[in-house]
């Protein structure tokens, strides 16, 4: 019995060694792999960021651009620089490659969607940087929630296809500077079937402000002393005594978007201030503040029935005080704008084209007169076939200064100025200018798209433009212009440019 029982106990024993064993050999049971998963409440692109209900898209794209008898971003040659003076030196093609990255994400919530937004732009500019240079830009930076944006987006006074231009261009006058967003804390209340409100307080610098000159402190010249580009400096050329802002600009607007198109009205009023009448320490006085405004309206048109695709855009705008919510295009700076264009074959005698964009003018002693302008521009786009499409674009933007505006300028442009004033190439009409400061620029240009495989795009433009001055007599240049001899004699006429570009654009 003492044989068996132990026989037993020894099997058993065995068995659970055994089992230890086998137990021991087996793998431990991994964690559960979490594969990145498809969100499709967002549209296309969006991912779900692994062990989050987060939703995440990035994208961007490759820009490859020459532009041609223009400044980058096809600008034609209307600043005062070589290009305008129409310098023998200037650069007759300019290149610029570009790098866009774009991040969005998005989370649902009881309170709406929370979207965060950035756009990063990678840029080398010819003549701007050493061959391996470049620099970085944000042009977009907001974060969405429970119907506010906070951020740098599209600013609410312009219609929400403003990105959606058809043109390769920056230097088009269609409607307000766009290129990037506008620094803005803004409300949007949604009212159903596509309508919707807006009310914002946006940041004016540096695209807003046109800037405000003192005509008792000598004319500006129509060449050189501008500042960097995007207010960097200060924000626009030399001369303009509104060199900062003292409250937002207040911005609103009433939208309806359907599937057939949209249609978009916008308000914004911007404070105008000017400094003391003789110096920044000077207890002499100052011109008082006033307030400016701006009003625009748009509308869109999506597949005509000229084919699939097709699109037609228009937009008119004024402004009395607010120059830069009608002049969208790049002149001197992205804040200020002074057009100077000369004649081909200026020699010692010459002609030009010269125009300012400014919100206010005022002399010592006076208020500010405001300026006032306006615009229209419309935007046609036409597929061929689904690889090809043609554009057709054009506008007409406007500014004058009343009486009082205009002669406190003629009679600083007809004064004596000494070349060593402080503004480069000075000079002066000499009493022979009895015209007015009222300008103009009309233009019209096209641009042919190819895409022969998805997201890369290859396209040509031509751009033509004319600018439409009211002055006349002869300006006599001092010394220190590009391309232009000393003591040369400018005749005051309407200028005609004619610039383009190419481009390629891979989108992912």
């Amino acid at each position: 019995m003492k044989m068996v029982k132990s026989l037993m106990l020894g099997t058993a024993a065995g068995f659970v060694a055994l089992t230890g064993a086998q137990a021991a050999d087996l793998p431990v049971k991994a964690k559960a792999v979490e594969y990145v998963k498809i969100c499709s409440l967002y549209g296309a692109g969006f991912y779900y960021i692994p062990g989050t209900d987060t939703c995440i898209r990035i994208g961007g794209a490759l820009r490859l651009d020459t532009a041609f008898n223009g400044t980058t971003y096809d600008v034609p040659f209307w600043q005062g620089s070589t290009g305008g003076a129409n310098s023998y030196n200037r650069n007759y093609f300019t290149t610029r490659e570009r790098l866009n990255l774009f991040i969005d994400t998005r989370t649902a919530t009881e309170y709406g969607v929370v979207r965060t937004y950035a756009n990063l732009q990678f840029d080398f500019l010819q003549g701007r940087e050493s061959i391996a240079g470049g620099y970085m830009e944000n042009d977009f930076l907001f974060i969405q929630f429970a119907g506010f944006t906070f951020g740098k987006a599209v600013s609410q006074f312009d219609p929400q296809w403003a990105l959606a231009k058809p043109w390769i261009a920056s230097g088009v006058n269609g409607g307000s500077n766009n290129a990037t967003g506008i620094p803005q804390l803004a409300y949007t209340a949604s009212f159903g079937n596509g309508v919707s409100a807006t009310i914002s307080l946006e940041d004016a610098q540096p695209y807003r402000s046109a800037g405000v000159v003192n005509a008792s402190a000598g004319f500006l010249g129509p060449f050189g002393a501008a500042t960097s580009a995007y207010g960097v400096a200060a924000n626009t050329f030399a001369g303009n005594v509104q060199t900062g802002d003292h409250v937002p600009d207040i911005v609103a607007n009433l939208r309806l978007d359907q599937a057939w198109g949209s249609l978009h009205f916008g308000a914004a009023a911007h404070e105008v201030h000017g400094t003391y009448y003789t110096s920044t320490n000077s207890d002499s006085g100052k011109p008082s503040s006033t307030w400016g405004y701006a009003v625009t309206g748009a509308f869109e048109l999506k597949n005509l029935p000229t084919g699939i695709g097709d699109s037609l855009k228009v937009e008119a705008s004024y402004a009395k005080g607010a120059a830069k919510y009608v002049w969208g295009g790049t002149t001197d700076t992205a804040g200020g704008g002074r057009y100077a264009r000369l004649g081909a074959g200026n020699g010692t005698a010459g002609s030009m084209a010269l125009g300012y964009v400014l919100d206010g003018v005022y002399t010592n002693g006076s208020s500010i007169d405001l300026s006032s302008a306006w615009e229209v521009s419309a935007y046609y786009e036409h597929y061929w076939t689904p690889a090809w499409r043609t554009s057709l674009f054009g506008s007409y933007t406007s500014i004058s200064y009343g009486t009082s505006g205009n002669a406190a300028l003629l009679a600083a442009a007809n004064a004596p100025v000494s070349a060593t004033s402080g503004f480069l190439g000075a000079g002066s009409f000499n009493g022979t200018n009895t015209g007015n400061f009222n300008f103009a620029v009309a233009q019209v240009g096209t641009r042919t798209a190819w895409t022969p495989v998805q997201n890369l795009t290859l396209s040509a433009e031509f751009v033509y433009s004319r600018l439409i001055q009211n002055q006349n007599g002869t300006y006599t240049v001092n010394a220190g212009v590009p391309g232009v001899a000393p003591n040369s004699t400018l005749e005051m006429k309407n200028q005609n440019l004619f610039n383009g570009s190419v481009q390629i654009l891979r989108s992912f």
